[in-house]
């Protein structure tokens, strides 16, 4: 590293005069492919499987599946820990977490805990969107969630995550809380209807 530090540092035309300007031009690609490589080595081996239902570096495709990325690092370990020890089940990853390792974990939530979430489209119903938003005003969802429905620790992110898993997920809060799941939330969702909790999914969903 310190040798390319000295070769970076290097005045251009003493390097075109002792190396050539095509043999310049050979190692600057040589050292860009270097760094590229170390960037995709960073990307945990496991992600590739989380991605295949997940969406392309956490950005699900899919509406009943959520969204990883941009969700806060603390949130999604906790998460990964309680599906692999059974304390929150997931038929669909029943047995894919068992042979994942907790550096595994903490390197999963890493990496989807820095990707950039897709730009939620324009809300497709402006008065869902607005009474979805005055709900959320008034049940204080910004005070845990933050402002911005980011997230934070162990609080999940809100903001452009998919609409119909937010619906789903507040129902079950609300009539069947599961294990590993903040019973907080069952109070915070209390006394909803079902037109109110699709009014906050829906405002949540397209949130910028």
């Amino acid at each position: 590293m310190n040798n390319w530090v000295q070769f970076t540092e290097s005045p251009m035309p003493n390097l075109k005069q002792t190396l050539g300007f095509g043999t310049s031009r050979a190692l600057f690609a040589a050292a860009l492919l270097f760094c590229l490589g170390l960037a995709a080595a960073q990307t945990p081996p496991q992600a590739a499987l989380c991605s295949a239902c997940h969406g392309p570096q956490g950005n699900s495709q899919i509406p009943t599946i959520p969204s990883l990325a941009g969700q806060p690092k603390v949130f999604l370990e906790n998460q990964l820990v309680l599906i692999r020890e059974g304390m929150r089940e997931i038929p669909a990853m029943k047995g894919i977490m068992d042979p994942i390792k907790d550096a595994d974990i903490s390197a999963l939530a890493k990496y989807f805990a820095a990707q950039t979430p897709t730009v939620p489209p324009a809300p497709s119903d402006a008065k869902s969107f607005a009474q979805g938003q005055e709900l959320a005003r008034a049940a204080l969802c910004g005070t845990c969630h933050f402002p911005n429905y980011s997230g934070q620790n162990q609080i999940p992110r809100l903001a452009a995550q998919q609409e119909t898993y937010l619906r789903d997920t507040m129902l079950q809060y609300r009539d069947n809380p599961a294990p590993g799941r903040d019973t907080a939330m069952s109070a915070a969702l209390y006394g909803l209807s079902n037109a109110q909790l699709k009014d906050l999914a829906h405002f949540f969903a397209h949130f910028k």
